[in-house]
Order: structure tokens, then C-alpha cells, then sequence
């Protein structure tokens, strides 16, 4: 018996989201389809994946079983093109990548050097974004390849490698901000002041701040604010040292600050990188100093 990758897709999803409806909106598609694409999955296999009389859906015992069985086919899947995209070996005319502002320049100095030398031909697009923007631009396939704070779920369609090079934040303010009068500060103090927060274009809720806050869809942004004296922000530490070295900000001494951050290198498994994009992720994911 077949069934069809977009129900198979859509019962992932829905496990993953935790309903219908985000699911839905992490397809991007309506949530009747994504609910008529399971139901029809149900009525294939004769039995009922999902309990529905609670507010959300819950997987039935059945549920379970089938659900590891499902996650091996579209691994053998997402395996399978990519194998394809190996094997016609055809370098991208144009290769599009999202960067994170937590990645270190030197990194990227580096990168762009080796990536001119190996791919004189191809063109190369620089995107900035983070977080929700970058899985977005990902999805619509506006990008290839990008770079994001790491987290532990991804829409099914985001395959994600995690860098063995960690990145640095910090919690800065400019050196005439009452907090950098501190000597010591502890995080919860700091939502008395204006705080210069991340907020994505694309913004799944969730992040509202303790207190008065001012925001900005990168760190860049929120860096050239913090400077000018508008708030306190937590910023690369490695992007500070870049445009604001010279004591334009001063690093807050919070308790448990500076931070450790991973970064993930993520791409869109429907639509997997081509020679260019391979060689621009391996780059990325071998780099250990």
C-alpha cells in the first residue's frame, strides 16, 4: 500500500507541533488540509493515530507504533535526495546564505575566502537574520543555507547540524548607563531599565519582556542602540569586540554572564544544498579553532 508523503509529512508535523493548527502553520498550509492529510492517513492504515476528544490531539497507543515507522520513511527520504543532489553534482549559479550575527568574523573572513576560491562562478548572497527569520527563509527556499542559535526542535523540513565552535554572549550597555555604575548585577535587576531586545520579522510569541523594551530584527541593530545609550542588550560578545571595541559598550558583571551559545548550521531537506552549498556547510561544521 502507498500513502502519501504530504500525510505522512503532515502526522510528523502534528506530533512535533502539538496540533493541527501549528503544525499547519509550520507546512504552511491550512489547518483543514493538514487535518482532512491525517485523517486520510488514518483511513489508508484502518486505524486512528490521533485522540481527539481532548483540546489537543494525543497519540493513541497505535499512534505510537506508527509514528517511528513514518519518521524512518521520510529520513530515507530526505537521505535519498540528497543522494540525488550528490550524484548530478551541480554547482548552484547562485548560493544564497543566511548569517547569524553570533558567528565570529574571522570565520566568516575565512569562509568567504575559501568559498571565492573553490566557486569563482557562483554567484553569493549574504542575508542577515535570526532565529524564526532564518527557518522562514529557509522554508520559502529564499535561502539555501543558514546559521541560527541552536535549538532542540525543527520543523521536519529543517535539517540542522550543530558547529563545534561555540559563540559568546554577553550583556552590555554604553559606560554612561547607570548599570555600567555597577559593580555586581544579577539578571533579575535588569528589567527595571530599557532592555534592547531580538524580535524576528517572523515572531512566534512568546518573548515579550519583563520590562520596557525597544527592539530590533538584529544584533547589529541593537548594538548601534546600545551604544547611543537607549537600553541595556544582550549581544554577541565577538560582534561587540568588532564594532564597539573601542569602550563604546561596556560587558554589564552579571551573575553567570558571559554565556556559551551554540550555533546550528540549518538548510531545507525539500530542497538540499548543491555542490556549493555542501562544501559551504562542511566548511562550517569542520571548523575547530
Amino acid at each position: 500500500m502507498r500513502y502519501s508523503p504530504e500525510a505522512l509529512l503532515a502526522f510528523v508535523e502534528t506530533v512535533s507541533a502539538g496540533s493541527f493548527s501549528a503544525a499547519a502553520r509550520r507546512l504552511r498550509k491550512s489547518q483543514s488540509t493538514v487535518s482532512t492529510a491525517v485523517a486520510n492517513l488514518e483511513t489508508d492504515l484502518g486505524i486512528t493515530l490521533f485522540d481527539r476528544s481532548a483540546r489537543q490531539p494525543v497519540l493513541t497507543q497505535q499512534g505510537e507504533q506508527v509514528l517511528s515507522y513514518v519518521q524512518a520513511i521520510l529520513a530515507a527520504s530526505n537521505r535519498l535526495d540528497d543522494l540525488a543532489v550528490s550524484l548530478v553534482a551541480e554547482t548552484e549559479a547562485k548560493l544564497s546564505f543566511v548569517l547569524s550575527d553570533t558567528l565570529d568574523a574571522d570565520v566568516l573572513e575565512n569562509l568567504l575566502s575559501g568559498f571565492a576560491e573553490h566557486f569563482p562562478h557562483t554567484e553569493f548572497e549574504c542575508l542577515i537574520g535570526e532565529n524564526e527569520d532564518v527557518i522562514d527563509l529557509l522554508q520559502t527556499e529564499r535561502a539555501h543555507i543558514g546559521l541560527m542559535e541552536a535549538r532542540d526542535h525543527y520543523p521536519h523540513v529543517i535539517g540542522a547540524s550543530r558547529m563545534p565552535l561555540l559563540s559568546y554572549m554577553g550583556i552590555y550597555a554604553a559606560p554612561g548607563h547607570p548599570l555600567a555604575m555597577r559593580e555586581s548585577l544579577v539578571f533579575d535587576e535588569l528589567p527595571a531599565w530599557r532592555e534592547l531586545r531580538l524580535t524576528t520579522y517572523i515572531d512566534r510569541g512568546g518573548n515579550a519582556g519583563r520590562g520596557p523594551v525597544w527592539s530590533a530584527p538584529n544584533y547589529l541593530l541593537l548594538l548601534s542602540m546600545a551604544v547611543q545609550g537607549f537600553g541595556w542588550c544582550m549581544l554577541p560578545c565577538a560582534l561587540v569586540d568588532e564594532f564597539a571595541g573601542d569602550g563604546k559598550l561596556v560587558a554589564l558583571p552579571v551573575t553567570g554572564w558571559p554565556r556559551a551559545l551554540s550555533v546550528d548550521v540549518v538548510w531545507n531537506k525539500n530542497a538540499p544544498p548543491g555542490v556549493a552549498g555542501r562544501w559551504l556547510r562542511e566548511y562550517l561544521l569542520n571548523r575547530n579553532d
